[in-house]
C-alpha cells in the first residue's frame, strides 16, 4: 500500500498532515524553520504533489517528502550543533 498526503493544515505550533491511510501527523513546525518562520498565509500556499508524496512550498522553496514525515525527520538541511 501506498500512502499519500490528503490534506495540510496548521496551528500556531503544528503542522498536521491527513495521510490516505486515515492517520493525521501532527509534525512540529520546530522541525521545519522555514513554515516555522513562515505567515500563516504563507504556510497555507502548500501544493501537494501530484502523488501524494511530496508537500512543496513555492515561495518558501520548502520540499518535505510524506516518507520522511512518517519516519520522524525533520528538516535534514540544516545543520543542528552539539545536542546535550
Amino acid at each position: 500500500m501506498s500512502i499519500s498526503a490528503k490534506t495540510v493544515s496548521f496551528d500556531e505550533h503544528t503542522m498536521w498532515v491527513e495521510l490516505s491511510d486515515g492517520r493525521t501527523l501532527g509534525v512540529p513546525l520546530a522541525w521545519f524553520p522555514r513554515l516555522l518562520h513562515a505567515s500563516p498565509v504563507e504556510r497555507e500556499r502548500c501544493r501537494i504533489s501530484y502523488s501524494g508524496k511530496g508537500l512543496h512550498w513555492d515561495d518558501l522553496d520548502e520540499d518535505i517528502s510524506v516518507e520522511g514525515l512518517i519516519a520522524g525527520r525533520g528538516d535534514t538541511t540544516q545543520h543542528h550543533g552539539r545536542v546535550a
